[in-house]
C-alpha cells in the first residue's frame, strides 16, 4: 500500500512487518514496482524496506523546480528521515544511483551503506555531444533565429529516447541529470560502496563502476552479473538481494 513520505511530497511502498533497514531508489522513467521482488524477498528474511517514487514518477508528483540528481537528493533527504531512526543501505538504480550518492555524501548520518546498480556515477569516456545540426538550431533558438516549434522538431530528430519522452520540467531534469559528474561526492563516501552491474549493460558498462569505486575512499565492492542487462531489478532481482543482505552485515 502506498503512502506518502517527507511532508506528503513523495510516495513510496513498504514491505515487512519490520522497521524499514532499506530505502530503494528507481532509475530514470521507472517506478518503486522494479524493487517489488526484491523487496518481497527481503521481506520473507525478516527485512523492512521502503521503494520510494522519485519526484516526477508513479505517485510522487513532479519537483516544483528542475534541477539534476543534486536537487532530487534534497528532495529525498527528508523522507529518510521520517522512513527510518537509523541509518539505511540505500540501493539506487541508474538515475537513482546518482541521487544515491549524493544524499550519502551530503548526509552520511543517513546513510549506513551505497549499493549502486548500474549507476552512472561518472561519465563514460568519450561521451558524444549531441550533433551539430542540433546544437546550430539550438543556438538558433537561443537567439530568437528560429521559433519553439522549430527547435522541438529537431529534440525530435536528435534527442535520446529518454528526452523525446519527457515533458516540460522533467525534461529540463533529465538535462540537468545527464550533465551532471559525482567524482566529488564519491570522494567523501566513507561508508562501504557495492557496485551492482550487468555484464550486457551497453548504458553503464563496467569502466563506469571501476573508475567510481576507485575514487570513493570507504570498502568497495564489485559484483558483475553475467548475461544481464541494465535493468538488474527486473533481469536480477535474487543477486540484488544477495548483494543488499551482504550490505546489511558490513
Amino acid at each position: 500500500m502506498l503512502r506518502s513520505y517527507g511532508d506528503s511530497r513523495l510516495f513510496g511502498e513498504a514491505y515487512g512487518p519490520n522497521l524499514p533497514r532499506v530505502v530503494w531508489l528507481h532509475g530514470w522513467a521507472r517506478g518503486a514496482q522494479d524493487f517489488t521482488l526484491s523487496a518481497n524477498a527481503l521481506a520473507e528474511r525478516g527485512i523492512g524496506s521502503v521503494a520510494l517514487d522519485l519526484p516526477g514518477f508513479g505517485a510522487s508528483p513532479v519537483p516544483d523546480v528542475a534541477g539534476g540528481a543534486r536537487h532530487y537528493a534534497e528532495l529525498i533527504a527528508p523522507a529518510l528521515r521520517e522512513i527510518a531512526s537509523e541509518p539505511v543501505v540505500l540501493v539506487g538504480h541508474s538515475f537513482g544511483g546518482t541521487v544515491a550518492v549524493v544524499v550519502a555524501s551530503e548526509h552520511p548520518e543517513l546513510v549506513s551503506s551505497l549499493v549502486l546498480v548500474a549507476s552512472p556515477v561518472v561519465r563514460k569516456r568519450g561521451s558524444a555531444r549531441a550533433p551539430f545540426e542540433y546544437r546550430a538550431v539550438r543556438w538558433l533558438a537561443e537567439h530568437h533565429l528560429v521559433n519553439e516549434v522549430r527547435l522541438e522538431r529537431a529534440r525530435q530528430k536528435y534527442g535520446s529516447t529518454d528526452y523525446k519522452r519527457a515533458q516540460g520540467i522533467m525534461r529540463d531534469v533529465l538535462v540537468a541529470s545527464v550533465n551532471e559528474s559525482y567524482e566529488a561526492e564519491l570522494q567523501r563516501l566513507e561508508m562501504p560502496v557495492t557496485f551492482v552491474l550487468g555484464e550486457r549493460d551497453l548504458d553503464v558498462p563496467l569502466a563506469v563502476a571501476t573508475t567510481a569505486s576507485g575514487l570513493v575512499p570507504g570498502p568497495t565492492t564489485l559484483h558483475e552479473l553475467s548475461g544481464i542487462g541494465h535493468l538488474v531489478p527486473l533481469e536480477a532481482p535474487g543477486e540484488l538481494v544477495d548483494a543488499v543482505a551482504k550490505a546489511l552485515h558490513q
